[in-house]
C-alpha cells in the first residue's frame, strides 16, 4: 500500500508539479539562476559571506556549507547510479535539466525563507516553510504550516536519521570490517557531542567537513576525466543520444529516461521539498535574495557537479554496458566502477565518500528535526533535549536494523512535505517575485551590494527584530540614500 502511495505521489503528482514550479519560476524571474550565476560567486567571495558569526550571526556561507551537507548524500552515489542502471545514461541529462530548473526553486522557497525568519536571542535566526506559511499566508493558514512540521519531523527529524546511521554502519563493515554495532556507538557518540552544542557547532563541523567531503569527491570525478579524457566525447553524445531515444536498448527508452533523471535528481537536490529553507534562514544576509542566490548555487552543487562525477565516473569505466546486464547493483555500480578507473583502493574511497555524505546528513536532519519542534513550542529546552537523546538512540539503533520499510514510510511522509510546501510556494510566487524585483531595482542603479529596507514593505508582515540591519550595512543603506532619493528607514534611522 505504502509503495502504491509513494508511486503516485512521486510518479504522477509530485514530477508534474515540482517541475512546473521551477519552470514557472524560471520563466516569471527571467532565469534567476543564469542571469546572476556569476554573482553567487561574487556573494561568497565577498569578505560579508565569509564573516563567521560577525555581531553573533551566522553567515550566509556558513548556511551553505549546512545546506549542502543536507542536500550532497547517498543520492548522489547511489542515486546516480540507480538512474543510469533502470534509465539508461540519457537519465543524466534530465537530471542536469531539472537541476537547472531546481535552482530556481531553490531560489524562490529560500528567499520566502529569509524574508520571513524570526529572530533568536542568541543572534541565529528560525525560519523555513512553516514560517513563511503562517506570516506570508496568515494564521488561517496555520494548519498547514503544522502538517508540514509533523512530516519534516516525522521524515528528516526520525525516520532518515536511521536510515542513514544504517547506510552509514554498512559502508564502514563494507569498506574497513568494522561492526556495525562498534560503528553505530562510535557514531552516535560522535552526533551526541555535536547535536549537543546546537546550530552553531553543527555550523562549524559542516565547515571542515563539507569542502573535504566535496572536493574530494570532486577531484575524484576530475582525476577520472582526465584519465579518460579521449571517450569522454563519446559518453557526453552517449548521454544526449540516449536523453532523446536516438540509442537503441538503452535503459528502458526515452519516457524512462525523463522518469528517471527527472525522479532522482529531485530527490537528490531536495529543490522545492521544503528542508533546505529552514537551513537558508539561520544566517544573517544583507538581502533575502541574496541567500536565495546563494542556496540556488547548492543545488548547482549537488546535482551539476558531484552527481556528475559520479555519472562519469560509471560510464567511463566500462563496467556499465548500456542495455546490458552488469550483474551488479545499483548501489555498488559507483564502487566498482571507481576500481576500475584507479585499482581496489577506489572501492575503499567511495565507501569513505558515502560515509561522509551520509554523516554530514544526519547533522542536518536533526536540525530540521528540531526547526520542527520549536515552530510548535518555543524554547521548550526539555522538548529540545528529549529530542536529542531520542536522535542519539535512533542513530545507535538504526546501525544495526535494516530500515527498508521505514525509508517506505519517509518517501510518503517526504511527499507529503513536498505538497504542503509547494501549495505554499504556488500561493507565495508574486511575494517572491516582489522580494526579487527590490533586489534587481538595486543592481540596475549599480548598487554592489543590494540591502533590504524591510520597512518598505509592512503589509509582508516581516520580523523586525529579524531585520535589524548590522552597523555597516545601515551606514550602506543611508550613504546609498543620500546619492538618490532617501527612504523611509533612512530617515527614520538619521
Amino acid at each position: 500500500m505504502l509503495e502504491l502511495f509513494s508511486d503516485l505521489l512521486w510518479g504522477k503528482i509530485l514530477l508534474v508539479v515540482l517541475v512546473a514550479v521551477g519552470i514557472g519560476f524560471t520563466i516569471a524571474s527571467r532565469f534567476v539562476q543564469l542571469r546572476y550565476f556569476v554573482r553567487m560567486f561574487r556573494i561568497l567571495g565577498s569578505g560579508q559571506a565569509f564573516k563567521r558569526e560577525k555581531h553573533g550571526h551566522l553567515s550566509s556561507f556558513q548556511a551553505l556549507l549546512l545546506s549542502v551537507a543536507g542536500r550532497v548524500g547517498a543520492g548522489n552515489i547511489t542515486g546516480v547510479a540507480v538512474a543510469i542502471t533502470l534509465g539508461g545514461p540519457g537519465a543524466i541529462f534530465w537530471m542536469w535539466l531539472v537541476g537547472l530548473m531546481g535552482m530556481a526553486t531553490s531560489f524562490l522557497e529560500c528567499t520566502l525563507a529569509q524574508t520571513y525568519k524570526q529572530a533568536e536571542g542568541n543572534g541565529t535566526y528560525r525560519g523555513g516553510p512553516a514560517y513563511y506559511i503562517t506570516r506570508g499566508l496568515g494564521r488561517r493558514w496555520g494548519w498547514l504550516a503544522g502538517f508540514y512540521s509533523v512530516m519534516l519531523l516525522l521524515t528528516f527529524g526520525f525516520a532518515f536519521t536511521g536510515v542513514q546511521s544504517y547506510a552509514t554502519a554498512t559502508s564502514l563493515a563494507d569498506a574497513f570490517g568494522v561492526p556495525v554495532l562498534f560503528s553505530g556507538l562510535a557514531l552516535a557518540l560522535i552526533v551526541g557531542l555535536i547535536i549537543f552544542g546546537g546550530i552553531k557547532r553543527i555550523v562549524r563541523i559542516s565547515e571542515v567537513l563539507v569542502p573535504v567531503m566535496a572536493l574530494g569527491y570532486l577531484l575524484a570525478g576530475l582525476l577520472v576525466v582526465g584519465l579518460n579524457f579521449d571517450k569522454l566525447p563519446g559518453v557526453l553524445a552517449l548521454i544526449f543520444n540516449s536523453a532523446f531515444g536516438l540509442e537503441p536498448a538503452v535503459g528502458g527508452g526515452m519516457g524512462v529516461a525523463i522518469m528517471m533523471g527527472l525522479k532522482r535528481g529531485l530527490f537528490s537536490n531536495e529543490a522545492g521539498l521544503g528542508s533546505a529553507p529552514n537551513v537558508a534562514a539561520v544566517a544573517y544576509v544583507p538581502h533575502p535574495a541574496s541567500q536565495g542566490i546563494v542556496q540556488s548555487f547548492s543545488v548547482f552543487i549537488d546535482t551539476l557537479v558531484i552527481c556528475s562525477c559520479t555519472a562519469f565516473m560509471i560510464l567511463l569505466s566500462g563496467i556499465y554496458v548500456p542495455g546490458a546486464d552488469s550483474g551488479i547493483a545499483a548501489a555498488a555500480l559507483t564502487q566498482a566502477a571507481m576500481a576500475a578507473h584507479v585499482g581496489e583502493w577506489g572501492r575503499s574511497f567511495v565507501s569513505l565518500a558515502l560515509l561522509l555524505f551520509v554523516f554530514s546528513s544526519i547533522l542536518y536532519n536533526y536540525y530540521l528535526g528540531e526547526n520542527s519542534l520549536h515552530f510548535f513550542s518555543p524554547d521548550n529546552r526539555k522538548l529540545v533535549y528529549g529530542y536529542r537523546v531520542v536522535v542519539i538512540g535512533l542513530v545507535c539503533w538504526g546501525a544495526t536494523t535494516d530500515l527498508s520499510t521505514v525509508f517506505s514510510f519517509a518517501d510518503v511522509t517526504m511527499g507529503l512535505l513536498a505538497i504542503a510546501n509547494l501549495v505554499a510556494l504556488i500561493m507565495l510566487f508574486k511575494r517572491g517575485l516582489l522580494i526579487l524585483k527590490d533586489y534587481d531595482e538595486q543592481v540596475r542603479r549599480g548598487v554592489d551590494r543590494p540591502i533590504f529596507d524591510a520597512r518598505q514593505h509592512p503589509k509582508l508582515d516581516l520580523d523586525s527584530a529579524a531585520w535589524e540591519l548590522e552597523p555597516e550595512d545601515l551606514e550602506r543603506l543611508q550613504r546609498n540614500a543620500r546619492g538618490g532619493r532617501p527612504t523611509p528607514a533612512t530617515e527614520s534611522a538619521t
